[in-house]
This record gives structure tokens, C-alpha cells and sequence, in this order.
């Protein structure tokens, strides 16, 4: 586990940024990776700690240990191997994974832990250098069927175990590419799409099938699916957006921040969008409602447009600059973060509840009405919010981008037509309903219908998705089969 006295001979060092004034006029990605020497150093850093934490820290327990000690002895073949048997896309999650991981390791303790997030995409990035990731064609095929519906990551990471197991895969996909977020709502410079592209090409290779535009619910009926394969799985992610209704909502300049990230994604990518339809923040005040990654996105899409100022407001109390390690390690603690995005500029604002927006003649929004809130617990320790008297005021706003996060999955559609057809139950949250253990886990109400990622588990994390991927498609196979020798 790598050099027993590493963590005391070697400081902490990390990738680091591209200046944000050279960044801001480009959508590539603009993050410096660690030289090899550097990185051999990182993973030294890996304690012989007794109790790996950061395996509990991942989703997808990555064997974290193991492969920081293959990249300190320079064995970055076996290193790909290690992680890949617990990963189907460590090119995604070295890039857009917040690295709980790292939360969790032993090292965190003081704030200097490995830097694991780094280590593993310099790992998956020299495979894909070095031509030792190919395609895993099964030996033999089952001659069993199986849709796939979303090509998110829960998608794609069940759908490609599932190939490699000998069904014959087909995702449908309702957009114009395969990816679902990775491809749309995360911006270019933090995930170049053809990292997707070159995934897919393995996975055509190993049998699964691609099929976008392909609306199901709309398109083609869930009922169709359901007779011409054996087994359908539902990993279309949680797009119902949290919607804000107050006073002058219907105004124009007013959008939800995935139609503002989607279309600019789409132009960036050479995708057609016509300029009535583009969201442009060109010259624009900019507020972003909501703290979050996306809000985080549409700040760094934003100031490449060149917007006039870009604020981002949130309703809870600003976090803590440092956490109590006693009492979160290793969990992720709630502290202060600042994202690239919100380096390269912007004005943030806590405890900043919306009251209402303001239109001009035109009917277009030009500001926002609010008060300030703050926080207490009510005797049964339960968090109450409260308006601070006379703190009302107005902010200049003439485009306004909703980021409050995702309350559950589009009901309409197919999982409508499930409901009344096969009586799909959803949970008291409007997720489609699913346990994760036991035999019937991830299997939904309706036989042959199984589902993974948000979709079932409500808004989430990429690492997460590939989780409930991966463990839904051994799942399947075994439903399929009566047994499985897919890893769980």
C-alpha cells in the first residue's frame, strides 16, 4: 500500500488549474495533470492504515489502495486492470466525482489526504494512451434480450456488464447523442465528449446497440419494449426540475438551468440550434439560484459568454470554512468549496430567499426581489427557516437561471404508461420504486422491469449511477439466468 513512510516524506500534490483568464475563452478542458514522478510520489502517499476508509468513501468501492501502490511501482498495466474490476468509467469519475473518497482517507484527518481522484485519472488516461483498454467480447451469448432505456452512466455501466455477460443490449435514448448529462449538462470543460465517443466504440464492439432519438413513452411504446425483450431497464436518470413559484416566474429571461446548459452544450458539440432558441448570457446580469454543481456550471458557461456580472445565491447559511473532523471523518462534511467555475468569477450570496422577480415593459425580467433568512433549531432539533425583519431588497437580474436541484424522474411518458399498463409503483418521493438487496434487488413492481441511477434513487452522483448500474445488470443476469458471475 504503497511506501510505508511516504505520507510523511512526500506533501500532498495535486493537479492544478490552466489561469482562469486564459480558460474562460475556450470550452476544452483546462486541468494540468501531475507528471509521472509526481504521481509515483502521490500514490507513496498511500498509508498502510489498517481499516482503507475510502473504500466506505466510494460508491463504487474502488480497490483505492491497491492501484496507488501499482502506480508507486510503476506497474500502470495492473493498475488499469485493479480498476477496472470495480469501474466501468474511471474517466468520468476522475474528472466530475467530488472524490468522497478522499473525504474518507485516513490522511484527511490534518487535510493533506492522497490524492486519489488524480491518481486514477492519470491511470485510465495512459491505458487509453498506451492501447491496453479493448473491447470484452463475450466468449459465448445467451440469446436473451435486453432494453436499456437512458444512456447516463447507470445506462451505460449496466448495459456494457450486461453485454459482457452475452445478452444482446440495446440502449434507447431519447436525445440526438448517447450520454445522457455526461453529454449535455456537464460542460465541455469538464468532461470532453469524446471520452463518451471512445466508450462507445468499445462498447459496439462487445454488442450493444445505439439508439437515439428514441423517445420511450413518446416515440415508442413502453408496451413495445416489454414483448420484444426479455428483460427492460429503466435508468433515465431524475430530470423533473425543482421549479421556484413566486411572483413573476412567467417572465421572460427565466429559464431552468439544464435548457441554458443543454443548448449551449449542444452548439458547443456542432449540434444546430437556431438563435431563437440559444440562451445567451452575452453582456447579461446573471443569477444563478441554487449552490450546487449546476448552478456551478452555468457560472463557467456563463462568463464564456461574457456576461456582465454572473451572481449565484443560495437560501442555506454559508458553510464553514474548515469542518470538526471528530465528528464528520470519515463522512463528507458540509464546509465551504469553491469550484473552478466560481473562481473565474462571480458573487455569492447565503441565506438569500427569492421573493419574487420584476419585469420590464417588454415582459422580460430585469430583477429579483428578496429578504435574508436565517436558521434555527425548534425544540425537537429540527431546522427552522425564518425572514430577518427589514432585510427585504431588490437585484439587478436580467437572466436568471433556476439550479435547485432535481425532485424526481418525468412522469410522463413511461413511467405513466407503466403505471396504468403494469401497475408500476413509485415511492413516496416520485422515484420509481426499487430495493437494492436481496434477490429481487433492483427489480421494480412490474416482472421483467428493473431499475438503476436516479431514477430510482433520486438526484445523485455520477459514481453513484455507475454503482446501481453495474449491481442492476448482475441483477438482470441473474433473473435472466439463475445465476450471475457479474461482480456485485
Amino acid at each position: 500500500m504503497g511506501k510505508p513512510t511516504g505520507f510523511m516524506e512526500y506533501a500532498r500534490d495535486d493537479r492544478r488549474y490552466a489561469p482562469a483568464g486564459d480558460r474562460v475563452v475556450h470550452y476544452d478542458e483546462f486541468v494540468i495533470p501531475l507528471t509521472e514522478s509526481k504521481l509515483r510520489e502521490q500514490g507513496a502517499r498511500c498509508m498502510d492504515c489498517g481499516i482503507p476508509f475510502c473504500h466506505q468513501g466510494c460508491p463504487v468501492n474502488n480497490i483505492i489502495p491497491d492501484w496507488n501502490d501499482l502506480v508507486y511501482r510503476g506497474d500502470w498495466q495492473a493498475a488499469i486492470e485493479v480498476l477496472h474490476s470495480t469501474n466501468n468509467f474511471p474517466e468520468f469519475t476522475g474528472r466530475i466525482c467530488p472524490a468522497p473518497c478522499e473525504t474518507s482517507c485516513t490522511l484527511n484527518i490534518d487535510d493533506h489526504p492522497v490524492t486519489i481522484k488524480t491518481i486514477e485519472c492519470a491511470i485510465v488516461d495512459r491505458a487509453w494512451d498506451e492501447g491496453w483498454i479493448k473491447p470484452q467480447v463475450p466468449a459465448r451469448r445467451t440469446g436473451k434480450r435486453v432494453a436499456v432505456v437512458g444512456s447516463g452512466p447507470a445506462g451505460l455501466a449496466c448495459a456494457q456488464q450486461l453485454a459482457r455477460a452475452g445478452h444482446q443490449v440495446a440502449i434507447f435514448e431519447k436525445a440526438d447523442r448517447i450520454g445522457g448529462l455526461l453529454r449535455y449538462g456537464i460542460p465541455d470543460f469538464k468532461l470532453n465528449k469524446k471520452l463518451i465517443d471512445r466508450r462507445m466504440a468499445q462498447m459496439r464492439t462487445e454488442g450493444v446497440e445505439f439508439h437515439t432519438n428514441a423517445h420511450v413513452g413518446v416515440d415508442i411504446p413502453v408496451s413495445q419494449l416489454r414483448a420484444d425483450y426479455d428483460a427492460l431497464v429503466l435508468a433515465g436518470g431524475a430530470e423533473q426540475p425543482r421549479d421556484l413559484p413566486v411572483p413573476g416566474r412567467e417572465l421572460a429571461g427565466i429559464h431552468f438551468a439544464m435548457e441554458f446548459l443543454k443548448r449551449n452544450s449542444q452548439r458547443v458539440q456542432g449540434s444546430y440550434v437556431p438563435d431563437e432558441a440559444f440562451i445567451s448570457a452575452q453582456g447579461r446580469h446573471v443569477l444563478v439560484i441554487g449552490g450546487g454543481d449546476t448552478g456551478s456550471d452555468c457560472i463557467g458557461t456563463s462568463n464564456r459568454h461574457g456576461a456582465a456580472s454572473v451572481t449565484q445565491v443560495e437560501i442555506l447559511d454559508r458553510p464553514p470554512e474548515k469542518e470538526d473532523k471528530g465528528l464528520t471523518w470519515p463522512n463528507w462534511p458540509n464546509r465551504m468549496r469553491t469550484s473552478s467555475s466560481q473562481e473565474e468569477g462571480c458573487t455569492r450570496m447565503w441565506n438569500f430567499a427569492t421573493k419574487g422577480f420584476v419585469g420590464d415593459e417588454q415582459g422580460r425580467v430585469k430583477a429579483v426581489k428578496y429578504c435574508l433568512v436565517r436558521w434555527d433549531k425548534d425544540a425537537e432539533g429540527r431546522w427552522r427557516m425564518e425572514e430577518v425583519p427589514g432585510s427585504e431588497g431588490e437585484l439587478k437580474a436580467d437572466l436568471v437561471f433556476l439550479a435547485m436541484g432535481f425532485m424526481h424522474p418525468v412522469q410522463t411518458g413511461m413511467l405513466e404508461q407503466l403505471q396504468q399498463g403494469a401497475g408500476l409503483v413509485l415511492d413516496g418521493r416520485g422515484n420509481v420504486q426499487g430495493s437494492t438487496e436481496g434477490a429481487t434487488a433492483y427489480q421494480t413492481s412490474v416482472d421483467g422491469v428493473f431499475c438503476a441511477g436516479d431514477m430510482r434513487r433520486g438526484q445523485s452522483l455520477v459514481v453513484w449511477a455507475i454503482r446501481e448500474g453495474r449491481q442492476c445488470a448482475r441483477s438482470v443476469d441473474a433473473w435472466l439466468m439463475g445465476r450471475s458471475d457479474l461482480p456485485r
